[in-house]
């Protein structure tokens, strides 16, 4: 699909240690005398080594966190997961471990109720979705999106964004919550060809380049026009926003009604040879530009 120029949107650590004296000799056998304090707190005494310098041993930083280990394994969620450390369930080389921010090392055994866990590698799936299929994975919804990669990976898959269930288009799911967390926070470019009800005038236009407020809701794009050799009731809109109904919320505030959207690219992602309801999985190129978001 060919769009023509788009108008861009500008964009503008631990306390002094006590000093220690020379120790002195006592008689061998003689019992060293124990200076109590007065008060006895337990607790004044744990407050107090915290200050001293006595750190709690914290986790290694290389590895992987157990509740993201055992999610990865495909039998539960993240949050699930923690539940279950908490509970006891699972296991590191034979002890149970319940810290929520353990990291399990290259090589160590991890069980959950008795069964070796092994987690799933990255994995990053590429839908372009048909119309009239959900992109939730309840099933009072009918067809889901979820169905349509069930034979892509045996991996814990989620989906980046939403599609409304008429929408089209370009759809990314991966285990990997890292990307997940960095794309719900910064956002992802994606473009869209939408058909309205009647030809968009050139000044919404202006109005949706300019950006503005619906509800509690800031609607900025990143770039809008019409699509080249169409009526103007289609154009091609790019925008961050990962949400499902902010395109119709958009047009239906200046008066239009959204009749069809189509997402056509989705950052660096086309739709070349990916026919509708097919789905593949990136190559490592792919992967690596998400780094460039």
């Amino acid at each position: 699909m060919v769009f023509c120029v788009m108008a861009k949107k500008e964009t503008s650590k631990s306390g002094p240690k006590s000093p220690k004296g020379p120790k002195s000799q006592s008689p061998i056998g003689a019992k060293k005398p124990i200076n109590k304090p007065t008060s006895f707190r337990q607790d004044r005494i744990k407050k107090s080594n915290l200050k001293v310098g006595a750190k709690p041993s914290a986790p290694k930083k290389d590895g992987i966190r157990l509740n993201k280990y055992v999610a990865n394994s495909g039998i539960c969620s993240r949050r699930e997961a923690d539940t279950y450390i908490a509970s006891g369930l699972v296991t590191v080389n034979g002890k149970v471990v319940n810290v929520m921010g353990y990291m399990v090392q290259p090589g160590e055994e991890v069980k959950f109720d008795g069964r070796r866990l092994q987690p799933d590698p990255p994995t990053y799936v590429l839908l372009n979705k048909p119309k009239s299929v959900a992109s939730t994975n309840s099933e009072s919804k009918g067809l889901t999106v979820m169905d349509l990669i069930a034979n892509a990976s045996s991996a814990n898959l989620k989906p980046v964004g939403r599609l409304g269930r008429n929408a089209t288009g370009l759809f990314l799911f991966t285990n990997d919550d890292q990307l997940m967390n960095k794309l719900h926070k910064k956002g992802m470019p994606r473009l869209f060809h939408i058909e309205l009800d009647k030809n968009l005038k050139a000044a919404d236009i202006q109005k949706i380049k300019e950006g503005f407020t619906l509800g509690e809701k800031t609607i900025q794009v990143e770039e809008i026009s019409y699509v080249a050799n169409k009526p103007k009731k289609e154009v091609g809109l790019k925008i961050k926003n990962l949400g499902n109904s902010v395109i119709r919320e958009l047009f239906e505030h200046l008066g239009y009604q959204v009749v069809k959207v189509d997402c056509v690219t989705l950052a660096h992602l086309t739709k070349k040879d990916l026919p509708r309801g097919r789905w593949r999985t990136l190559t490592t190129e792919e992967i690596d530009l998400f780094s460039m978001l």
